[in-house]
């Protein structure tokens, strides 16, 4: 969605005509907020707020499958360590640099 400069207003204006802006919202606008000259917040439809957390939910599951296929790269090619190892390497890391 393209944003025009219709679609930014301040916050004081946006006080005053909040239900407008709000029908105008429904309708498929999307409105950003200014305070002090910044913008601020943006007032958006809750079916379009939804779909935006369903993509961003999306975007987590690929960076996991992604950092999951690295693992599996990681195991495949012996690049790993136990457990226990890396606890005590790290142990022992920290316990070196107070010392």
């Amino acid at each position: 969605m393209r944003i025009t400069s219709s679609d930014v207003i301040s916050l004081s204006q946006a006080r005053a005509n909040l239900s407008e802006l709000a029908d105008q919202v429904k309708g498929g606008a999307e409105k950003i907020i200014t305070k002090n000259g910044e913008s601020y917040v943006a007032i958006i439809d809750t079916q379009r707020l939804d779909y935006y957390h369903q993509l961003e939910r999306e975007r987590i599951h690929l960076l996991l499958i992604d950092d999951a296929g690295k693992g599996l790269i990681d195991v495949a090619t012996g690049k790993v360590k136990d457990a226990q190892s890396a606890l005590s390497a790290i142990k022992r890391r920290r316990t070196g640099a107070a010392g």
